[in-house]
């Protein structure tokens, strides 16, 4: 598929513009409803500034046939102020598989909402977004280039760091007259056995787990609801 030649990523998570926890992995997941796996990259950096995050998707069956990505960058010049909790998010989202070429081109911004507990285990976002996806035709056959985004992010470390829940939602409109439909809603809630737990693999940064992804009009019109089996490597 000489086609996939770009890095792409979604979602979720903005995690927490005051967060100083820095954090990259990679996941295998198994999609028990489309016989797939989906190979996830992600990165999250904060910086005097913000923070960037992004992640990128590529789903096999056995060759790669899609790929998705997203790129998202708060900025918050006032970290030490009593607004710090307030970030300014701009955010890029793309994708492309071999059915229907490109699709998904958008380009978004608005305004975050971050917090956390004391020792981080517990961090969240709220953002609302004005979204921009070129080309986009309403269901009259009108343009329908200007939307919205209401996305939310999640992560709780529990039972001693040996378990974690994480995950997103997005909350969108675009059109899709193929469909009938024009508001969509996607969440993926991930939950991670951490074995690097176990006495002695301290240096083994593994995580077995999976996600339910429950979305609406995301595939295709209605309710969908695709268990996946992982594993997850952290890197430090």
């Amino acid at each position: 598929m000489n086609q996939f030649r770009i890095f792409l990523l979604s979602a979720v998570i903005s995690v927490c513009a005051l967060s100083q926890v820095k954090a990259q992995d990679i996941q295998f997941l198994y999609d028990t409803e489309r016989g797939c796996v989906t190979t996830t990259f992600e990165m999250f950096r904060p910086d005097a500034f913000g923070s960037t995050y992004f992640f990128v998707d590529f789903d096999a069956n056995p060759k790669v046939s899609g790929t998705y990505w997203e790129i998202t960058r708060d900025f918050n010049f006032w970290q030490d102020t009593e607004f710090s909790w307030l970030s300014v998010q701009v955010e890029y989202a793309g994708g492309m598989n071999a059915v229907t070429g490109s699709f998904n081109n958008s380009w978004l911004g608005g305004l975050s909402y971050a917090g956390h507990s004391k020792d981080y285990s517990k961090t969240w976002s709220l953002t609302a977004l004005y979204k921009y996806i070129p080309g986009t035709v309403g269901l009259k056959g009108n343009k329908q280039e200007h939307n919205f985004q209401i996305t939310g992010v999640w992560g709780i470390a529990f039972a001693n760091g040996w378990c974690s829940f994480s995950g997103f939602f997005d909350f969108w409109r675009e059109a899709r007259p193929w469909q009938g439909t024009q508001y969509i809603f996607i969440s993926e809630p991930q939950f991670w056995l951490n074995l690097y737990k176990i006495k002695g693999w301290e240096d083994i940064h593994l995580s077995i787990g999976g996600e339910l992804e429950l979305s609406a009009n995301f595939v295709d019109k209605g309710l969908y609801v695709c268990p996946a089996l992982g594993l997850k490597w952290t890197f430090n």
